[in-house]
């Protein structure tokens, strides 16, 4: 086998998988080990490798052949994609080592872990050997420190169970992942290491991660909070995930919660609620991009830009009557983002609006609100009540979310026996 005589798990995150012919099958997320008698090294079993739809599978380490700076190569292109599940006796690296406090056999030293080295022995079997780690003081004092290398048997405190870990040196390997893939890497934790990252993120992060959880992972986490860090995510969350995740609450937590909510945060929340959940009521955003008829092309335009809008509701602009707070004056239209930028940007919006297509009504159900969208080729479509007054819009995302399965994010569609395989494209 060619490969490195030394590998630093941290650094395999997020490292393409590939076949022997060059076409990648995956990524790697995490190395799973195993913990032996004694004080013998632990043994790498394989890797937790993320394929299609966030899928995370098994690879066994026999499978890799060599791995390489910037890629990970297996013998064969076909791979079991049963779901990978963790046994009792196995332990993530990434997720449960780093971070946690030990302690040096030599002189008692308090360390932190930020890394783990493996090798292969003389039998193949790749084995932890190394330790980087650094003296666990305080915060700034963490950042200062310097980075040692350790053997696995100097140290002390690996097998147990450790309350309070930390989650620096793990977030920092996750840091450029996108929302939802982070979200599948908290998927694959056991609960108290998901709950410590969970106390990790800032808000904004934890809340972005949070909209794309399944509702058990939500519920366990957001059950794990103290309420006031739990009502701050829930206001940074949209407001209609943020309904969704209160409805699978107790009715005094929900109560509660929304109490220590700030008041303008709360309402939009409150008024969610009280719609279906399979409705346009209980599926629209009350946050949608709403401007004025005498607003410009150009006002619309930077509003458009915002990065924190998602796609579809970064494809229109929704003109009303004063107010422009949901729920507004009279709806007038809505002007299309195509449209406005084959405008001069000094005109007005409402020169420009597309007042053709009816808007649904919040008691809209998903069937209608599905053959809306599909009929006018729409991504996303305003919603109003009785007296024409915007109460917010329904995105396609939204009504993707609850076409599929509640555990769509689970649910393998294929086999758990079966194998994929990579073909070069023909």
């Amino acid at each position: 086998m060619s490969t490195a005589t030394r590998v630093f798990v941290a650094r395999l995150a997020g490292l393409g998988v590939y076949d022997p012919n060059g076409d990648q099958l995956g990524r790697v997320r995490d190395a799973v080990a195993t913990l032996r008698v004694g004080r013998q090294p632990p043994r790498i079993l394989g890797l937790v490798v993320e394929v299609q739809h966030r899928r995370r599978i098994f690879v066994p380490m026999g499978r890799v052949t060599r791995i390489e700076p910037e890629a990970v190569v297996l013998t064969t292109g076909s791979v079991n994609i049963k779901r990978f599940e963790q046994r009792p006796n196995e332990l993530l690296v990434l997720g449960e080592v780093l971070d946690r406090t030990v302690v040096r056999i030599e002189d008692g030293a308090r360390m932190v872990v930020v890394d783990a080295a493996m090798e292969q022995s003389r039998t193949k079997d790749w084995v932890i050997t190394k330790l980087a780690v650094r003296a666990a003081t305080g915060k700034l004092g963490r950042r200062r420190a310097v980075l040692q290398q350790v053997d696995w048997n100097d140290v002390d405190g690996l097998s147990a169970t450790e309350k309070g870990q930390g989650a620096d040196s793990l977030l920092a390997v996750l840091a450029g992942l996108r929302p939802a893939d982070l979200a599948a890497q908290l998927q694959g934790m056991p609960d108290k290491r998901q709950q410590e990252v969970a106390e990790a993120l800032n808000d904004d992060r934890l809340a972005d991660v949070m909209e794309e959880l399944p509702e058990e992972d939500q519920i366990n986490i957001i059950s794990g909070l103290t309420d006031e860090r739990a009502a701050d995510i829930l206001e940074k969350m949209n407001d209609d995930d943020a309904a969704d995740l209160l409805r699978e609450l107790p009715a005094d937590e929900q109560e509660r919660l929304l109490e220590i909510m700030e008041p303008e945060e709360a309402a939009p929340v409150r008024r969610l609620m009280t719609y279906g959940e399979y409705t346009a009521g209980g599926m629209m955003t009350s946050e949608p991009v709403v401007l004025l008829p005498d607003a410009t092309v150009a006002e619309a335009l930077a509003r458009l830009r915002n990065p924190d809008l998602s796609p579809a509701l970064a494809a229109q602009v929704y003109v009303v009557r004063p107010p422009q707070a949901t729920p507004t004056g009279r709806y007038l239209g809505v002007a299309h983002f195509q449209r406005l930028l084959r405008e001069p940007p000094s005109s007005l919006v409402s020169g420009v609006l597309d007042d053709g297509i009816d808007p649904l009504t919040p008691e809209s159900t998903l069937h209608e609100v599905t053959r809306h969208l599909a009929t006018y080729n729409l991504v996303a479509v305003p919603v109003v009540d009785e007296n024409d007054r915007l109460l917010g819009a329904v995105s396609v995302d939204d009504v993707i979310d609850h076409l599929l399965p509640e555990d769509w994010r689970d649910r393998d569609e294929q086999p758990a026996d079966a194998a994929i395989t990579r073909r070069r494209a023909e």
